[in-house]
């Protein structure tokens, strides 16, 4: 699907409402100049996303610290996160990053197609009629064909367990994910292409509500075995949530009758379109998904050899470690949609803008919460895991790799934003594969190098370059054929909030050692950080940091100080007056 250029014909449609409010209150959609979503439309709709996802995240804690209390950091932990690979790489593929960089371009594309109104079939339904049914028959033959061969993906996973009859049994229960996950995939896309951002954001809290629930109402009967049971049930939930929205849009679509005169070239308008979703750009983009993932089985598979526990204190350090991540990738979340359809529509100027805006201010966002992570490490995960079978000793491990996991989070954010510039044009294109897979290359050499001296610290760190690695060759490798991004004024935007960042984190030690109190160390690490920051990315003037908060200034100032100088002048009038 190359990019087409704008045509005349009917105006492009605006976008829905958020969370099915009227489109005023929802940002008003197309900006006045008709260039796309307005700027208030793209905040809100950030923060919308933002704030389900850090729910999410919460209630992901809140699922961690369950598995924590009931099974501490031992052999039945061990066991679990093994099977947790599967759903783990399937949100990574069917959810977050491979089915997004398919479905959303082809939707898109179907999209400015219905707005131009060329005639033919509705081009979204023609779509998802062409392309949903056959996405479930692989699905469902992958997700049974996994299930029978999970015992030989254990033993590939995790040789060094030493009772790996647990953890077939979970790899079972949670290999029915990838039809769940899949669906579940394939939904948000779909929304997110139409603007449309609550259902998609809201299903990690169903997801995570079943795996906690059926934890606490199972723990005692089936063990561990419960936290997989949740899997499975989680994600059906995430693709329940999902579906009655979807199909309000699509049956809410245009009247067929409007595309009943079809040109001859549009005619097969949605097999058209899938069949844009070449083989090779199906592989190039799963490939690119599989082997991003890989750089957790590269950890889990050195990890095994390591004592009891090695497994689980990497997992929760990744996990609190790259709540960051999550929160900052969620602008490109928002923004891909926007700018695929900028290249549906051959404008390559306002994806370029779009890019390049988003890239620096994800920047400054993950570096802040990375500094957060560095200073406050040890009383974050206290406040968070130590209590039951999670020990003082595994408080001390996984702070100490969630450290080190915290030097590779502007890596891993920018590998997630500059991915979407490659695949935004529904092009097919090698070299994101190329550039992960040096990544994953640096990772096994360095990890077969570290992991006997530091252990888990030794993987995370090299994590951090393998994926530091890749995001510098993404960067270094957009050109014309992609979003032609100015890469040399990105990397001085990027320089900046990293100054701020390595400035911040000293700060913040310095803040929390001063408390024995946890909560009292982490508040006040976490004030300081965040202080220091903010004051040297104003400084500095990252991600545009002064044109974004002098609005706000200039809000305060006319709504605080403005009535309170008058009030002021009024009761100086009015005493004045009394003393006459």
């Amino acid at each position: 699907m190359s990019p087409r250029p704008a045509t005349t014909g009917k105006a492009p449609e605006h976008p829905p409402g958020l969370a099915g409010l009227p489109r005023s209150r929802a940002g008003g959609g197309r900006s006045a100049a008709g260039s796309g979503p307005s700027r208030r439309f793209l905040a809100r709709a950030t923060l919308l996303s933002a704030a389900l996802s850090l729910a999410g995240a919460v209630l992901g804690l809140g699922r961690d610290q369950t598995l924590a209390r009931l099974f501490g950091a031992g052999v039945d932990s061990d066991a679990f996160l093994v099977a947790w690979t599967l759903p783990e790489l399937a949100s990574t593929l069917l959810i977050e990053d491979g089915m997004a960089f398919l479905l959303v371009p082809a939707f898109s594309v179907a999209l400015a197609r219905r707005a131009r109104g060329l005639g033919g079939p509705d081009p979204v339904r023609a779509l998802v009629a062409s392309s949903l049914p056959r996405l479930c028959l692989v699905l469902a033959g992958t997700a049974a064909v996994l299930a029978a061969a999970a015992p030989w993906l254990v033993s590939v996973l995790a040789p060094g367990l030493p009772d790996p009859s647990l953890a077939v049994s979970c790899t079972r229960l949670t290999a029915t994910c990838v039809l769940s996950f899949g669906l579940a995939g394939y939904f948000s896309a779909a929304l997110r292409a139409h603007r449309n951002y609550l259902a998609p954001g809201a299903i990690y809290i169903a997801y995570n509500v079943a795996i906690i629930a059926t934890m606490l109402v199972l723990a005692a009967s089936w063990g561990v075995r419960a936290a997989a049971l949740g899997v499975a049930l989680g994600g059906c939930v995430m693709a329940a949530v999902q579906a009655p929205s979807l199909w309000r849009r699509i049956a809410g679509g245009p009247d067929p009758g409007r595309f009943a005169t079809a040109a001859p070239d549009d005619a097969d308008g949605g097999p058209h379109l899938a069949a844009g979703l070449t083989p090779a750009l199906v592989c190039a983009v799963l490939l690119f998904t599989l082997c991003r993932q890989s750089q957790v089985l590269i950890e889990r598979y050195f990890a095994s050899g390591l004592p009891a526990g090695a497994i689980s204190h990497l997992n929760y350090a990744q996990k609190v470690a790259q709540l960051p991540m999550s929160l900052s990738l969620m602008v490109c979340v928002v923004t891909f949609p926007v700018v695929a359809r900028a290249i549906a529509e051959g404008d390559l100027g306002r994806a370029r803008d779009r890019v390049e805006r988003d890239l620096a201010l994800m920047g400054c966002l993950v570096l802040l919460g990375a500094a957060v992570v560095v200073a406050c490490a040890p009383q974050i995960v206290q406040l968070l895991f130590q209590r039951g079978a999670f020990t003082a000793q595994d408080t001390a491990a996984t702070a100490a790799v969630m450290r080190v996991y915290a030097v590779g989070l502007l890596g891993h954010t920018l590998v997630g934003a500059l991915v979407r510039s490659y695949f935004s044009s529904g092009r097919t294109t090698w070299f994101p594969l190329g550039a992960m897979g040096l990544g994953a290359l640096a990772t096994v050499v360095i990890s077969a190098w570290a992991v006997d001296p530091w252990g888990a610290r030794g993987l995370a760190a090299a994590n951090a370059a393998g994926i530091t690695l890749t995001a510098l060759l993404l960067l270094l490798g957009l050109g014309p054929r992609t979003v032609p991004v100015r890469v040399r004024w990105v990397a001085a935007q990027l320089s900046r909030p990293v100054r701020a960042a390595g400035c911040a984190t000293g700060a913040g030690l310095l803040c929390a050692g001063l408390f024995d109190s946890p909560a009292a160390a982490a508040v006040a690490g976490c004030a300081c950080v965040t202080a220091v920051f903010l004051l040297l990315a104003w400084l500095l003037d990252a991600a545009g940091a002064r044109s974004l908060l002098l609005p706000v200034t200039h809000s305060v100032r006319s709504s605080v100080l403005s009535p309170l100088i008058s009030s002021l002048i009024s009761s100086l009038i009015r005493r004045l007056r009394h003393g006459r």
